[in-house]
């Protein structure tokens, strides 16, 4: 479709919703954007506390076309891997890639937000804050916004409405109510609480800013990502209840305190203010939402969060949402009308979204259970020496998820089969040297097949 006299209404000015309307928008689309929160560039950025932000390729080409990689990627800090944390022992970087050109990167959600505000509004599209989605009537294609007092309604009409309004989408739900979506919840069961770790006294960090650190304890971690300002968000994944530990064992700041220093000791005493913080920080949920349908007909179509929150531990939650809108703007250019447009949307994204879903699950186990396990850092070893050996051939499943932008649900079904690959070629093997490379490597060459770069 040829840019119009249509104007399209994105629902939602956060990341994804800010990008979506600077991509449309630089194609000469109308676009008005309608946003419940204040505009955080007056009133300071009110997300809250929030898990840190891990930009990946995925996201990083987004961002490419929106012309503001320069500007974010000078308030973003690089993380080369993993650094493991055990209980007993020394600390391990363990590298996502082969070296630094093979880096994710911790950005600031407020800040970056506000970037691509600025993005969206430079290049024409007109933003609405304090206007909540509260019902909207597709027949008539009229919609409703209330301000945050309930107080001023306005009634809109609308060409094409796009949900970008984050999990608790106004949007999904009015759809909800006239196509069968079947949205579904899972909780995961598990929490979340933030602290944070200040800069060392000579205004640097505490600890190696270029890693995610992570403290693996089996069924629970702490994690700390680095922030520009010398700082790090430390947050606890703990279950919700069970037996120690869990929050629920966890009745009052002194418990927490022993719990770290009986569980966390060296990350502890690198932060000073943890009874205040833990005292004032909320206790946050975590889960992956599954819908039948994304879309109603022409009419409206949903993406990012809206469409299928998932839980953090792979850090694509943004990077996929960023994808979405790059997808939706191409089927829109490539379409004959709405219809179709949506319907491509859904067709390419629904199963990549749930592949990313699944992966970011089992990465959550890997992190909290696997990271200081001997046969796991086995395979781990054994995984690069097959990725060098076999070049576009072996491709470490991290590598084709935060590096590449081959489609989410290819790289979940090859990472599948080379994690049983690795698993064979280690079994009974206590280091590299044991292991029988030659079978190795004809089991690389028997299952799989050359991948392509990009989706």
């Amino acid at each position: 479709m040829q840019a119009g006299s249509q104007t399209i209404t994105v629902i939602g000015a956060g990341l994804a919703g800010a990008l979506l309307a600077t991509l449309l928008a630089q194609r000469g689309w109308q676009v008005e954007v309608f946003e419940k929160r204040g505009d955080p560039r007056r009133k300071g950025y009110e997300g809250g506390r929030s898990i840190n932000l891990a930009l990946a390729e995925r996201g990083l080409h987004g961002l490419r076309q929106a012309g503001l990689t320069d500007e974010v990627m000078a308030q973003a800090v690089m993380m080369r891997g993993r650094m493991v944390h055990p209980l007993d022992g020394p600390t391990q970087l363990l590298r996502y890639g082969k070296d630094d050109s093979e880096v994710i990167w911790s950005v600031h959600r407020g800040r970056l937000n506000i970037a691509l505000l600025d993005a969206a509004e430079a290049v024409g599209a007109r933003l609405r804050f304090d206007a909540r989605l509260e019902a909207v009537d597709f027949d008539a294609r009229r919609f409703t916004v209330v301000d945050e007092s309930g107080e001023r309604r306005e009634e809109h009409a609308f060409s094409v409405l796009l949900g970008a309004d984050g999990a608790g989408s106004g949007l999904r739900h009015a759809m909800n109510s006239v196509v069968a979506i079947n949205e579904r919840f899972e909780p995961l069961g598990h929490g979340y609480k933030e602290l944070e770790i200040p800069p060392a006294a000579d205004g640097g960090f505490r600890i190696e800013p270029n890693a995610l650190h992570i403290w693996p304890r089996g069924g629970y971690m702490c994690i700390a990502l680095p922030n520009t300002e010398k700082t790090f968000t430390v947050t606890l994944f703990l279950p919700y209840e069970g037996e120690a530990p869990s929050f629920a064992t966890l009745p009052d700041v002194g418990a927490a305190h022993a719990f770290f220093a009986s569980d966390f000791p060296d990350a502890l005493p690198l932060i000073p203010e943890f009874d205040a913080d833990w005292s004032n920080n909320p206790t946050s949920g975590l889960g992956t939402l599954y819908l039948d349908a994304w879309r109603l007909d022409g009419r409206a179509v949903l993406l990012g969060d809206a469409a299928h929150a998932m839980v953090p531990f792979h850090g694509q939650g943004m990077n996929c949402a960023f994808e979405d809108c790059l997808a939706l703007v191409r089927h829109i250019e490539n379409a004959a009308g709405w219809d179709e447009a949506f319907a491509g949307f859904e067709a390419e994204r629904r199963p990549n979204a749930a592949a990313i879903q699944a992966m970011a699950l089992e990465n959550y186990i890997e992190m909290r259970d696997r990271v200081d396990d001997p046969d796991f850092l086995l395979q781990r070893q054994l995984e690069r020496v097959l990725a060098e050996r076999h070049p576009g051939l072996f491709v470490p499943r991290y590598s084709m998820v935060s590096f590449m932008r081959v489609p989410y649900a290819t790289a979940l079904e090859r990472g599948r089969t080379q994690r049983a690959l690795l698993a064979e070629s280690t079994a009974g093997c206590r280091n590299l040297d044991e292991i029988d490379l030659g079978a190795a490597d004809a089991r690389v060459r028997a299952r799989l097949t050359p991948l392509p770069e990009e989706a």
